[in-house]
């Protein structure tokens, strides 16, 4: 029995050649040898490995049983070596071309962008585009290199990391809570004016919980509502109810007294974000690259 040691693996290339140019002159074409060295090649493979791989007549090219083996196996060891070698070539070069990342609408403003804008300064040959939208890309038809997703992942094929986590907090403008009063405990809540995020699956219903094990399940009753994280935000800003937001989208109002957090003693559930990638054996350095930026950015906030 054959052993790889004693095949000589450029032929084959040589062979996947030849089944997909569909003839030895077609394949010496494209590989720039003569039809006489293409020929001594597939002679030289079929000894090597000990079976007849191809059928020729005068009119056309086919394989055999084995031959059809043979070159499944084949195509996809020359595709992964040739994978290969882009990856290595990527590894000495500057990240360049187009990288496409989706986020959601809040997360794409607040976090995405500025990492864009600075990983495009470090490397002016890579151009970068943003989509941001709170409905989910497919990242194959959509042409998508990173797709950022917060909360909880639905099951895919897409291959996925851990980037970051963020809390929900509850909150209120200030010119709210002086006509309401400040509510001191989750059961304070219930009748109060609420602005319900539509897009999630029990939008009126949140659970608070505190360090000591305590427990409270408030059930909102919301005449307002919006399908978007930055409108339930710029509502909530408005004065037209308390709101639930991930902390990274309200930082900036609560540091500017926008907004104020609510029963901040009592926790909310909280979640991951991951970057997404379709699946493949070698990540682009691109797409490597724009991930450790992300997370350089979130460690350091």
């Amino acid at each position: 029995m054959a052993d790889i040691s004693s095949i000589n693996l450029n032929r084959l290339v040589v062979f996947v050649m030849v089944v997909e140019a569909g003839s030895l002159t077609a394949a010496a074409g494209r590989l720039g040898l003569t039809k006489t060295m293409v020929s001594t090649h597939m002679q030289r493979l079929e000894a090597e490995i000990g079976a007849s791989l191809l059928v020729r007549t005068t009119r056309r090219l086919s394989l055999t049983d084995a031959g059809e083996i043979f070159y499944e196996a084949s195509r996809r060891i020359v595709g992964d070596a040739q994978a290969a070698i882009s990856a290595a070539g990527q590894e000495t070069a500057e990240p360049r071309g187009t990288l496409r990342v989706t986020a959601p609408i809040d997360y794409g403003a607040t976090v995405v962008a500025p990492v864009a804008v600075a990983l495009q300064r470090r490397y002016p040959m890579l151009k970068i585009e943003l989509l941001t939208g709170d409905r989910l890309f497919d990242l194959v038809a959509d042409g998508i290199d990173v797709a950022i997703r917060v909360g909880r992942l639905a099951d895919s094929s897409y291959q996925a990391v851990r980037v970051g986590s963020f809390d929900h907090w509850l909150v209120a403008s200030p010119q709210l809570l002086s006509q309401i009063g400040e509510p001191k405990t989750p059961d304070d809540l219930a009748d109060l004016p609420f602005i319900a995020l539509s897009v999630l699956s029990q939008p009126l219903t949140w659970t608070f919980k505190t360090e000591g094990g305590a427990e409270r399940t408030v059930r909102f009753k919301s005449a307002f509502s919006a399908n978007t994280a930055y409108a339930a935000r710029t509502s909530a800003v408005a004065g037209g109810g308390l709101t639930v937001l991930t902390d990274f989208s309200v930082e900036d109002d609560l540091a500017a007294g926008r907004l104020v957090r609510i029963l901040p003693e009592w926790h909310l559930h909280s979640g991951g974000i991951h970057a997404l990638y379709p699946a493949t054996r070698h990540r682009p350095k691109k797409t490597r690259v724009f991930v450790d930026e992300l997370r350089s950015y979130i460690d350091k906030e």
